[in-house]
């Protein structure tokens, strides 16, 4: 889910059939492990002092893929810095979400690519998984997730707080249930999990250490403790998306 700092406000716009999506959670600073993954960066800082509001993956030099829920406008901005600090480099482009975009459960077609106006270079693109792929997981099978959003939650008198802080992260969770739309990942840190909270939406969760972005992140439990809901990328509706923008596998 597109982060935000008011809870309130971050329930009223996340997806009606579902609770909100998250940060990297119960996980540590990525550093250079995932330079395809980059963060947008919003045209005006957030009252805590950060920038980015969303994350996503480079899949081709051109192309960087997010959620369609995490739209601001046309024109975005985007950073792969590690660490984003007002003044570095950041790549324009133009967003494009699925025109199908919904609040259905069993399809929202919740995703969106930015057309980067310059090719990225220096970075190899993350890879797309073959269609139909992922169907068959094994219950347990370890995904790795990265992202720029909330990398704590704490509880006061107001009711939970989220911080953050422009540093990319990642985090590992194990496969719980595969549904023809999504993996749901288990990101429970009481049996050694993480996973993401508010502001990794659209990011990514790589299938094991490998560099194929098996599922984006959509949604999961309010307070970032139990459940990533990810957004398949080898089902026929991602690829029929995808495919006028990038070469398929």
């Amino acid at each position: 889910m597109r982060r935000s700092l008011s809870v309130a406000a971050v329930l009223l716009a996340s997806l009606a059939w579902a609770g909100p999506a998250h940060a990297i959670t119960s996980g540590g600073p990525d550093g250079d492990g995932h330079p395809s993954v980059g963060g947008l960066v919003a045209d005006e800082v957030y009252s805590d002092g950060t920038w980015t509001y969303c994350t996503g993956t480079l899949i081709s030099p051109t192309v960087f893929l997010t959620a369609a829920h995490c739209g601001e406008g046309a024109r975005v901005r985007v950073t792969f810095d590690p660490a984003y600090q007002e003044g570095d480099a950041v790549h324009a482009g133009t967003f494009h979400a699925d025109p199908r975009y919904g609040q259905r459960q069993s399809d929202p077609h919740d995703l969106a690519v930015v057309v980067l106006d310059q090719p990225v270079t220096g970075v190899v693109p993350a890879r797309l998984p073959a269609a139909g792929s992922l169907g068959h997981l094994p219950h347990g099978q370890r995904l790795t997730s990265v992202g720029y959003g909330a990398y704590d939650v704490t509880r006061g008198p107001g009711g939970h707080a989220y911080r953050y802080d422009d540093v990319r992260r990642v985090s590992s969770g194990t496969l719980d249930a595969t549904t023809p739309t999504w993996l749901r990942v288990s990101m429970n840190a009481a049996t050694g999990d993480g996973g993401t909270c508010y502001g990794d939406s659209g990011g990514p969760n790589f299938l094991g250490s490998s560099n194929v972005l098996a599922a984006t992140t959509i949604t999961g439990d309010a307070v970032c403790r139990a459940t990533n809901v990810d957004y398949r990328l080898d089902t026929r509706a991602a690829r029929g998306f995808l495919s006028p923008y990038v070469a398929l596998p």
